[in-house]
């Protein structure tokens, strides 16, 4: 079976990017968006109200406050967060807004964390998952975990280079699973203690009043605050959504905001509701369990459905959900992470080729990626899942702070907008707290892996500006190359000749810059004089990332492109020259270039085609890796199909 197949087989046919129906059928519903989005957020809820609980040791009864705290936390975040989708409703969320509000290194920075967050998405998913079923099996089955996690990693790369709609929708009767069997038990397991809750305020008040005239109100606040901050990894995954707009249906805005709040719901819901539930059911640590499993157990234990087998078996089904559910959380580092890489390779931090796109019309690179980096650092913690947490919080609330510290900045600078003061205030206090939540948790997690986060961190930021600082100069140079072809004087012939098929022709293979297609027209002039009667132009442009989510961006493309072709057939003609051009869109430029210039050796079958490549005065695998071979993997093909390509050199 031939590779073509093979990757069809695998990943199915590929898709026409120019089509008008593609886009829309593979856009997220305010549904979808929510299932593919919200995973992360609302996976959190297996982990986060039992860190917050934990932390309030014996004084268990202050369990009160952090379930209204959370609830409370998780919308004004999300309120924010919905700025972010007003304001910039082409995605990049916590990257972009800090960027271009507070400024490019600190956008660096924020896009940096949100890599990395991305990253530890997959891998804290993915190890809470299988140590979720691990628990079902026996302990010789331990060693085994992390080639267990390595397959699931696996399964979900090809699952989205196969496309986001249809990883979302393989996913879809898990996550429906969990929020139906988590919402009946919440709402079961309240409703069962409602004669309690009359009396739960007057008593969670006096017994804190007792608290505080023990260890003063200062105790209190500080043990609160610790709890509200050792549970921070309840909100990460809000900002998914702000992060991915670019992925959903139009009205874009109007649906990331419906999803936010689906989002927002969902999550104070579940968290919230699982801490009220551990108060109201006494929930204590039992060695081996999880507190979401000793208090469900008790839930579906009263609910007289059926012997011990059968609350057993509906305790697995429960649990089963919720470690499907982390799988399906993992899935919004591959949605996420990629999308983040393909707006920093637009702004030349990383390379890109992070913005291209496959035949399935997503960003494989940034899949493939995000998948390995993902392997690499669960082999690197072996897995622990309390290392992961550490690592993940940090460097979320870094992205939130430095994306809230920027709605701050510009809601004060624009204080004559309608609702500005709303919105300032809104965007402040979310500041505060993720600020606040960020600070506790690098003085209190440092020696336990928040230094691991922060050299990370640090060491992509350096590795950015490098390949930013190399991109600068190749542009510059390019820049120059083509001033000093600028003024090249056009002929005076004003009548077009066509292009005679039997005539020797030269066909010359061009992008985006005018300085290097007059250089490779130039240097076939002086070199064979009079032995070309035609020249052809053609040009490749690669639909990308940033092309195919922007509005009116396609467009845009195709003008500059048909306008650099049509200066070379103008210059041609007006020195008596027959000419023409050949313009063509796709996800692969070297496909395309190829498949013109086969077609066009048909047409013209004594034709040589050229093109110029850049070359690099300091040349090497870095440099390489940076920018594309397509003239040379054009020149490999073409040689194989027996056709002429000469490579003409320009050095930058």
């Amino acid at each position: 079976m031939k590779n073509k197949k093979i990757r069809e087989l695998i990943l199915g046919k590929a898709l026409d990017p120019l089509a008008t129906e593609t886009r829309h059928s593979m856009a997220l519903a305010a549904f979808l968006a929510w299932v593919g989005l919200g995973a992360d957020g609302l996976s959190s809820s297996a982990y986060g109200p039992e860190e917050t609980f934990r932390a309030l040791g014996m004084h268990t009864h202050l369990g009160l406050y952090m379930a209204l705290a959370t609830a409370v936390t998780v919308f004004i975040i999300a309120l924010a967060y919905n700025q972010v989708i007003e304001l910039f409703p082409t995605g990049g969320g916590g990257y972009r807004v800090a960027t271009k509000l507070v400024g490019p290194y600190l956008g660096l920075v924020s896009g940096c964390a949100l890599i990395l967050d991305y990253v530890l998405t997959i891998a804290i998913s993915i190890a809470s998952g299988v140590d979720a079923l691990a628990s079902f099996l026996p302990l010789g089955f331990q060693p085994y975990k992390l080639w267990m996690e390595a397959f699931f990693i696996a399964v979900l790369i090809v699952m989205n280079l196969r496309g986001l709609k249809e990883a979302i929708q393989i996913l879809l009767p898990i996550f429906i699973g969990f929020v139906a069997t988590h919402l009946i038990l919440i709402v079961y397991g309240i409703v069962a203690h409602a004669a309690h809750l009359p009396e739960l305020v007057p008593t969670t008040a006096q017994a804190t009043t007792d608290l505080a005239g023990s260890i003063g109100w200062t105790g209190v606040a500080g043990m609160l605050l610790l709890a509200y901050s050792q549970g921070g990894g309840t909100y990460t995954g809000l900002e998914a959504v702000s992060n991915n707009v670019n992925l959903l249906k139009e009205p874009r805005v109007r649906t990331g905001k419906m999803t936010m709040l689906y989002m927002a719901l969902s999550l104070a819901v579940t968290a919230g509701g699982i801490i009220l539930l551990y108060l109201l059911w006494d929930a204590k640590p039992v060695a081996g369990e999880t507190l979401n499993a000793t208090t469900f157990k008790a839930i579906i234990g009263s609910m007289g459905l059926g012997g011990p087998v059968m609350n057993q078996v509906l305790l697995v089904i429960v649990l089963a959900f919720e470690a499907g559910l982390l799988f399906v959380a993992a899935n919004t580092g591959f949605l996420g992470g990629p999308s983040v890489l393909a707006n920093m390779a637009s702004d030349s931090w990383v390379p890109h080729k992070f913005r291209y796109l496959s035949t399935r019309l997503v960003t494989e690179n940034g899949i493939l990626v995000m998948g390995i980096a993902a392997l690499a650092i669960l082999f690197w913690t072996r897995g622990q899942v309390t290392l992961l947490v550490v690592l993940y919080s940090i460097s979320v609330f870094l992205t939130f702070a430095i994306s809230l510290s920027g709605l701050v900045s510009y809601w004060w600078q624009n204080r004559g907008h309608r609702g500005w003061m709303r919105r300032l205030l809104l965007s402040l206090t979310g500041f505060i707290i993720c600020a606040g939540i960020l600070a506790i948790l690098l003085v209190e997690r440092f020696a336990e892996g928040g230094w691991a986060t922060a050299l990370i961190i640090v060491a992509m930021a350096v590795l950015c500006i490098w390949i930013r600082n190399h991109y600068r100069e190749t542009k510059q140079a390019i820049h120059s190359v083509d001033e000093v072809f600028a003024s090249q004087p056009f002929g005076p012939d004003k009548d077009g000749k066509e292009p005679n098929p039997d005539d020797q022709t030269a066909v010359f293979i061009v992008g985006t810059s005018r300085g290097g297609g007059l250089h490779a027209l130039l240097w076939v002039l002086r070199m064979f004089p009079g032995h070309f009667k035609n020249f052809l132009f053609i040009n490749a442009r690669t639909v990308d990332s940033h092309v195919y989510g922007g509005e009116g961006t396609m467009e845009k493309m195709r003008d500059e492109a048909a306008e650099t072709l049509e200066f070379f057939v103008d210059f041609c003609q007006s020195h008596g020259m027959a000419s023409s051009s050949y313009l063509s869109f796709g996800t692969d430029a070297v496909d395309e270039v190829t498949r013109m210039c086969e077609e066009i050796s048909q047409e013209y079958p004594n034709s040589i085609f050229f093109t110029s490549k850049l070359i690099f005065a300091k040349d090497n695998w870095f440099t390489r890796l940076l920018h594309n071979q397509a003239a040379l993997a054009v020149q490999r093909r073409l040689h194989l199909e027996g056709l002429q390509m000469v490579i003409l050199p320009m050095k930058v």
